[in-house]
């Protein structure tokens, strides 16, 4: 690294006074965005509402007295096409009345007689002798309509209706109101007009209910109305007729803000709750129920033609509240809720009186927004606190972990208490203040990294810029152990190549040659340690740990000569190039070596020196790249051939040099078991002193190895033919001594 010595970098100074003013802002911000904005704060506060029940619904029970009769895509299969004869609607109902069933709940609006009726039918004949026949047969017969009338009136019946906003019509009574406090109608959802079940039906009927949705702008089903407002005053839901009438109770009590034990501090805040028979439904002040889900069971569910068939116990009705709906996808009563994308509407009907009758409430207390208003703020001041007392990377985790506390005792609060407390406004608040606290700090820590960056990055692997920028710290001297994987590369008869270039023109040359040797080695995750003229020294897994360090070195390697062809295709005409290269694996130091006023991020060691040893006995033995023992052994995915046992200068221990043949690619082209075979073959009768079945052996290598051998067959050819005419001591073990590097 030929840069001056590196300026020590200073921790940006954090201003407490700055620190708050964000967080202040934000805080206003956020308030504003209360007011301006409540429905996108609603909607974020539903889906984590959402996903609490997901995570802990209610929990469904046989024991339940609530029962669904579905007329399900089977029922319609086996008994024909909706809308079924009413007649058949009257056996279900007096299948319930004999099975002792609380109640039962017709989900459908009986708003015009019945089509297959016999009378309905004759309506649609023209007058014709055989017509008047018919007449005469049917005249004892009991409309269907009627038959259906007569089993409502012998049952705790309740069908539905449904309110409009279209003036016109009226529903029948069947219930009384009382209404505790303030009038609650200005908070009730109001409707004009009404289409109410047919006379005769309504008439037998013990109970007429709203089947009207509120659904939320996603069309999510999370509250339901116990009570709605009509042309002539309140209606009833289908679910809170059902529990009226299964308790036989004559009239709803709506109590609203003001009413006994209740204080709202004189103002009108709508309903509260409100009483059917004996139970008591907490409500918002719309009078809706929010509801707390449990997953779909199929044990809530009876088929219809299983009722019709006779085939359900009367025990599994007795007692409990029967619900008639549909799921089949063809009639078109299909909701979504917290817990399920596609549900039933009769289920919906069925949840909300499980949810109430089992007691267990979900409720937004009026204390509530208050609250969480407060834990806003008071997030906000902490998170700047925290940000000016402590650096940015300690800050962020105390910080974060408040907004996590938020979230855990809104969580706390929705399953032991069944509140809805919002973590969104409170833990959003304080992740504001504390991003806007930090930003000065990061800003300022970010200007001196781009300055490392700017100083280093051209002599730095990209890896090494940035983890050095993040940390300054690592540009104080000092080194440590790691295990490396170390390449040399340098251009064959550079001397002569040189002599014939002009001095600008060598230098052209070279920055032309090492761009593109360099763009290798950093695409592989290496670091380029330094330029020797016209020699490479690169070293890879560190700084940036690297467990494939030796395969990367080794598809450095390789991309560096075909980078070379493309360079000299590029430069026909000027100069060919050569390069040998050398790569070795082992344990080094590497650290930022040189003085306190000057230093080199660097690695030495011995296996550093091996490597350069490696890359200049590529020239012995005619292969571009040689390779230590170690790296053969740790470079996955490559193929090496052991070409012979070499004692370096300044080692007194043999190693074992091989040649980089290619990657796993390579077995597509030559056939390398037999030249493994062969090449063990000639080595084992080298160090055997059998010279001419050593030789006969290297006459194969050229054309097994598709030529990449020729130039190694050659030369250990010529070392054979010397030494034949030697006397070779008793212990000659066949090692190569270099005379030069």
């Amino acid at each position: 690294m030929a840069a001056g010595a590196p300026r020590r970098t200073r921790r940006p100074r954090q201003s407490s006074g700055l620190a708050i003013l964000a967080a202040g802002v934000i805080v206003a911000a956020a308030f504003l965005g209360r007011v301006a904005l409540p429905e996108t704060l609603t909607n974020l506060s539903n889906l984590v509402f959402d996903a609490y029940q997901r995570a802990l619904p209610r929990v469904w029970t046989p024991e339940l007295p609530v029962r669904i009769v579905d007329i399900d895509e089977a029922s319609l299969a086996r008994l024909g096409q909706w809308p079924w004869p009413r007649d058949r609607l009257a056996a279900i109902a007096e299948f319930a009345r004999d099975a002792g069933a609380a109640a039962i709940v017709f989900d459908f609006l009986f708003a015009e007689p019945d089509r297959t009726s016999p009378e309905e039918v004759l309506t649609t004949l023209s007058d014709t002798p055989a017509r008047r026949a018919l007449a005469r047969a049917l005249e004892l017969s009991v409309p269907h309509d009627i038959s259906f009338a007569s089993a409502l009136g012998e049952t705790g019946s309740v069908i539905a209706a449904a309110l409009t906003q279209t003036p016109g019509g009226t529903l029948p009574v069947k219930a009384g109101y009382a209404v505790a406090g303030d009038d609650p109608t200005p908070f009730i959802r109001h409707y004009a007009g009404a289409t109410a079940p047919l006379d005769v039906l309504a008439e037998n009927t013990k109970g007429i209910g709203a089947i009207n949705w509120l659904p939320d702008r996603d069309q999510v089903i999370r509250r339901v109305p116990m009570v709605l407002s009509g042309p002539d005053g309140f209606v009833p839901t289908l679910a809170a007729e059902a529990l009226r009438v299964a308790q036989g109770a004559s009239t709803y009590v709506l109590r609203a803000s003001n009413a006994s034990g209740q204080t709202a501090f004189g103002a009108t805040t709508g309903l509260n709750a409100i009483r059917i028979g004996d139970i008591t439904v907490p409500t918002d002040a719309n009078g809706a129920v929010v509801v707390r889900y449990s997953k779909p069971a199929p044990g809530r569910t009876i088929p219809a033609w299983k009722i019709l068939g006779g085939a359900v116990p009367e025990e599994e009705l007795k007692g409990r509240i029967v619900l008639v709906g549909t799921s089949a996808a063809g009639l078109f009563d299909l909701r979504a809720t917290p817990v399920a994308a596609v549900v039933p509407g009769i289920e919906v009907h069925a949840q909300v009186i499980e949810h109430i009758v089992s007691g267990g409430w979900l409720a937004r207390p009026d204390w509530a927004p208050g609250l969480e208003i407060v834990a806003a703020v008071l997030g906000a001041l902490f998170s700047a606190v925290v940000v000016a007392k402590l650096p940015v990377r300690g800050a962020l985790p105390v910080a974060l972990s408040l907004s996590a506390l938020f979230c855990l005792a809104s969580w706390f609060a929705f399953t032991r208490q069944g509140l809805f407390i919002d973590p969104v406004f409170p833990a959003g608040t304080a992740l504001g203040a504390l991003f806007a606290a930090s930003a000065t700090v990061i800003f300022s820590k970010e200007r001196a990294r781009r300055e490392i960056r700017n100083a280093f990055s051209r002599y730095l692997a990209p890896d090494l810029v940035d983890e050095v920028a993040a940390d300054p710290a690592r540009l104080k001297l000092g080194g440590e152990m790691r295990p490396m994987t170390l390449l040399f590369s340098d251009i064959r008869g550079f001397t002569t190549l040189s002599e014939g270039m002009e001095a600008e023109t060598l230098t052209r040359f070279l920055n032309a040659f090492l761009t593109p040797m360099t763009d290798v080695i950093l695409s592989r995750r290496g670091t380029i340690d330094k330029y020797m003229g016209d020699a490479v020294m690169a070293f890879w897994n560190a700084p940036v740990d690297d467990p494939d360090h030796a395969s990367n070195a080794a598809g450095a390697a390789l991309d560096m000569l075909a980078a070379l062809k493309t360079f000299n295709a590029e430069h026909e005409g000027t100069a060919t190039v050569a390069i040998g290269i050398g790569i070795n694996t082992g344990e080094c130091c590497v650290g930022n070596l040189g003085s306190e006023q000057r230093f080199d991020y660097s690695v030495i060691g011995d296996d550093v020196n091996v490597a350069s040893r490696l890359e200049g006995l590529t020239k012995f033995y005619g292969v571009p790249v040689l390779a230590g023992e170690a790296t053969v052994v740790a470079a996955k995915g490559y193929e090496f051939l052991e070409l012979d046992r070499v004692r370096v200068k300044g080692k007194r221990t043999a190693l074992t040099v091989s040649a980089l043949l290619g990657d796993a690619g390579i077995a597509g082209e030559i056939d390398l078991v037999r030249l493994r075979e062969t090449q063990a073959a000639m080595l084992a009768a080298y160090r055997g002193r059998a010279w001419d079945i050593a030789l006969s052996h290297l006459a194969d290598l050229p054309a097994l190895s598709a030529g990449r051998l020729t130039d190694y067959a050659a030369a250990m050819g010529y070392r054979i033919a010397r030494l034949r005419t030697e006397a070779l001591p008793d212990d000659w073990d066949g090692v190569f001594d270099p005379e030069s590097k």
